[in-house]
């Protein structure tokens, strides 16, 4: 992650582009190898609530979350934005 400074001396952090293996390898740590939320976010140097979301949406399926709105997992979502930025 890069950062910037502003005229007002304040540090300006920009959001860099995480691409789709490394989402799906976070949520990996989290759904598979153990690791908690915290520990995940920590090791990468992403926050907290992306690492619950990431892993949240690679999770597979429950059958009481089958009853809910169908969320796309990360590939999906990725070609669903590439799909869209092509149509435009």
């Amino acid at each position: 992650m890069s950062l910037e400074v502003t005229m007002n001396n304040q540090i300006k952090r920009s959001n860099p582009k995480l691409t789709l293996e490394f989402k799906q390898d976070a949520a990996k740590l989290v759904n598979e190898k153990g690791y908690t939320h915290q520990q995940a976010a920590d090791s990468l140097g992403v926050s907290l609530s992306v690492i619950g979301r990431w892993s949240r949406v690679e999770r597979a399926p429950t059958a009481t979350s089958a009853t809910k709105k169908a969320t796309l997992n990360l590939t999906e979502h990725s070609e669903l934005t590439w799909f869209r930025r092509d149509n435009e």
